[in-house]
């Protein structure tokens, strides 16, 4: 067992106030982690890289995302196979084992004490990072009853290991850090009565008869809601190089989840590839948990993220490399180093640029994919939109999908950011709000989701650093009459109301 500890004990902003000691066993051998964190975080604390082994060529496997979305982190917990440690919450007793090769088989018999309950709400909410949260506020806020639900055990999404501070209006949060804004927000939520939240609960899947299921660890649930916010975020893309399955090379937001969610460094020297913000934004954050940044690649001419963020890292020392990709990672298992490449104008390595350099962390910032996987299954009209990320649901103005009175917000809708995403997610509510209040609230919500959608698209998405975006959500938009004809010409799997 190795006797390092990765955990961050001094941070120049975060505290992180550990609960008390919890004894489980790792493999027959026990170890110790801390109230609230994750197996896969108390794991790799103590220098646990290596999770599981591939399948066909039992290779190494170590952490990627740490949200749950991918399988890196699936090991045998209580005899329970697949089981995603990064959201998986440490206990005194349970028993923990690497998964190699395919899983066994568990039984199909529902689990000591497993209920079901059928639920009505007025709006159902999937998702509980910034556009999620801030949907169900506004709903709440005009009487709604909401259930709200998210995979993880903490509310906030991506919000909870954001450190930098926010910009714009005191509105929008300008001037606090993203765990504040995840904090001020949960904290609202809770006090009110007309909200239920599930949290380690997942969506499942949309039924006729305008059903959803959710399941948590013992219990399942039926809800019928009159309209559904669908915010569930986005998930990391890969990038394609040898070695890039070895343990120590994650996605940058993973490296976010155990540097700022749990205080774990996730490494000593680390190479970032991608400069957009995700890159620049984690690379600074790396420098603040104590990791050296060897460098950071970009293989476009010019970095992609903004410059305040670029400024901060070059200011220590940190080189951005434009024109540079990596080519491949090396190690037994866990990265010992990687081997980058200067590209040409056609993104074609040149021959002889080759340089290798030491690190034990790999970083990969190469953007983020919609999760809009219970949209299509509902039958929601999608599109591959590029800017976006990949494929989402087409939508109106006020954000409702081809599925009636199913909406989309946040990085679901494409990806974009934190700002734009609770924008959304409050059009998304007063939208509805609009529909099933009666009198004068539902006129006053319309009113105020007109107001949003004006300074949306003709104030805040007008900036330079927003463009992409902006052309990608142009694309995914269509108008209320086009909405209608694509209804009639794909149904939808079921609808609400």
């Amino acid at each position: 067992m190795p006797p390092s500890d990765r955990r961050i004990w001094d941070h120049p902003i975060l505290v992180f106030e550990r609960g008390k000691k919890v004894r489980f066993f790792f493999e027959g051998v026990e170890v110790e982690a801390y109230e609230g964190e994750s197996v896969a975080a108390a794991l790799y604390a103590i220098g646990i890289d290596v999770f599981s082994y591939s399948a066909k060529l039992g290779r190494p496997r170590g952490p990627f995302c740490m949200i749950g979305k991918c399988s890196s982190c699936f090991m045998i917990v209580d005899g329970v196979p697949n089981t995603r440690t990064c959201v998986e919450l440490v206990r005194d007793g349970m028993r923990v084992e690497r998964q190699r090769g395919l899983a066994p088989i568990p039984s199909t018999t529902p689990p000591e004490g497993a209920e079901e309950e059928v639920l009505e709400a007025d709006v159902l909410v999937i998702g509980g990072g910034p556009a999620g949260l801030s949907a169900a506020l506004e709903a709440a806020s005009y009487g709604l009853d909401v259930v709200l639900v998210d995979e993880h055990f903490r509310l906030g999404g991506q919000l909870v290991k954001q450190t930098h501070k926010f910009f714009g209006s005191k509105e929008l949060f300008g001037g606090l850090r993203g765990f504040q804004i995840a904090e001020v927000m949960s904290e609202k939520l809770s006090k009110m009565s007309n909200v239920r939240v599930l949290l380690r609960s997942v969506a499942y899947g949309v039924f006729r008869g305008g059903w959803v299921g959710i399941a948590s660890r013992n219990k399942l649930y039926r809800v019928r809601p009159r309209a559904v916010v669908v915010a569930s975020g986005a998930s990391e893309q890969y990038l394609a190089f040898p070695g890039n399955d070895l343990p120590g090379v994650m996605g940058a937001g993973g490296a976010q989840t155990l540097m700022n969610e749990f205080g774990v460094r996730p490494g000593e020297k680390a190479l970032v590839v991608g400069s957009g913000n995700v890159g620049l934004i984690v690379s600074y954050q790396l420098l603040q948990a104590g990791v050296k940044v060897v460098a950071i690649l970009e293989i476009m001419p010019s970095i992609g993220g903004w410059f305040v963020h670029a400024a901060k890292v070059r200011r220590y020392g940190v080189p951005i490399m434009t024109s540079h990709t990596i080519s491949a990672a090396w190690g037994s298992e866990r990265v010992e180093g990687a081997t980058i490449v200067k590209v040409d104008e056609r993104f074609n390595p040149i021959p002889g640029s080759e340089r290798d350099v030491e690190c034990d962390l790999i970083l990969i910032s190469v953007g983020l994919a919609p999760d809009a996987r219970l949209l299509a299954q509902a039958r929601a009209v999608m599109r591959w939109v590029p800017e976006l990320g990949g494929p989402v649901p087409l939508r109106t103005i006020d954000l409702e999908t081809s599925v009636p009175n199913m909406y989309v917000a946040g990085d679901a809708s494409g990806i974009e950011e934190a700002t734009s995403a609770m924008i959304e997610g409050r059009i998304a509510a007063l939208s509805i709000v609009s529909k099933l209040a009666e009198g004068r609230r539902g006129v006053e919500a319309a009113e105020k989701a007109k107001k949003l959608v004006d300074f949306l698209w003709n104030e805040y998405r007008t900036s330079p650093l927003l463009s992409r975006a902006r052309r990608g959500k142009e694309k995914a938009t269509v108008s209320h009459e086009e909405m209608e004809k694509l209804r009639r010409e794909f149904p939808p799997a079921a609808s609400f109301g």
